[in-house]
């Protein structure tokens, strides 16, 4: 069985949207979290969909995937401190309904880019190798600082790669992961991915889609307005104006 476990307990304070939390912020009639939860509501091998959600805003969630005609959503848990806090959560309610080779498809609620064929891949990629990172090479150089006001070493761009989401896991070897973590006083990782290679292990990397982008500061949230304007402005020169862009 394949699970998605999507996480949305954090408050956004790079979005700078004090009155609401950036995974429910609006964009051309839904909410970000709505559209990143209609990925996996829709893809045919995804069997359900838990999520970690900031605690007041559970009820206000589960309004909206009502509204929205989300499918396959069969639990929300309230968030952690953090997001590894958000994802033990999350892990925890899907383990009581799977086995140790499903796998488990972690995502942040602020993907609304995904597509059929990342989550396809890193089903497939996690099936294979147990681990699953959709990456993107650096387009960019990228420099070392010790301070972040002066440069020490320049790394080597073609063996730099941007992590994305969704990762994927067996069951057993995220939960051991975390397992470990509580063990070794680990408390609060950037990502699964880099959990896994803090405790020692190695994950396999696969190409992921540079559009799949994680709304993260207002730029991003212009990037992501932007697109579906232009998707709805195409439709209606398309349906109405007869006009192909």
């Amino acid at each position: 069985m394949v699970h998605a476990m999507v996480f949305a307990g954090g408050i956004g304070a790079r979005m700078k949207s004090l009155d609401i939390p950036k995974q429910f912020i609006d964009v051309d009639g839904k909410p970000i979290i709505i559209r990143t939860l209609e990925h996996f509501s829709k893809h045919p091998e995804v069997e359900d969909i838990v999520i970690s959600c900031i605690p007041d805003k559970i009820d206000y969630l589960w309004g909206l995937i009502e509204e929205h005609h989300i499918t396959k959503v069969v639990s929300i848990v309230g968030g952690g401190a953090n997001g590894h806090q958000s994802i033990h959560n999350g892990l925890v309610e899907v383990e009581k309904n799977s086995a140790p080779d499903d796998i488990v498809l972690i995502c942040d609620g602020v993907r609304p880019m995904l597509s059929e064929k990342l989550i396809s891949d890193c089903i497939e990629t996690a099936r294979e190798f147990e681990t699953a990172v959709p990456v993107t090479p650096s387009i960019d150089s990228v420099l070392e600082s010790p301070d972040g006001e002066t440069c020490c070493k320049s790394l080597p761009r073609k063996q730099m790669f941007i992590t994305q989401a969704p990762q994927g896991y067996t069951m057993r070897k995220i939960m051991w992961a975390h397992d470990e973590a509580e063990k070794r006083g680990i408390t609060n990782p950037i990502s699964s991915s880099e959990l896994l290679i803090e405790l020692g292990e190695t994950v396999h990397i696969f190409q992921g889609i540079r559009e799949n982008i994680k709304v993260t500061t207002p730029e991003d949230l212009q990037t992501l307005r932007s697109y579906f304007y232009y998707e709805s402005f195409k439709n209606f020169a398309k349906e109405e104006l007869k006009y192909d862009l």
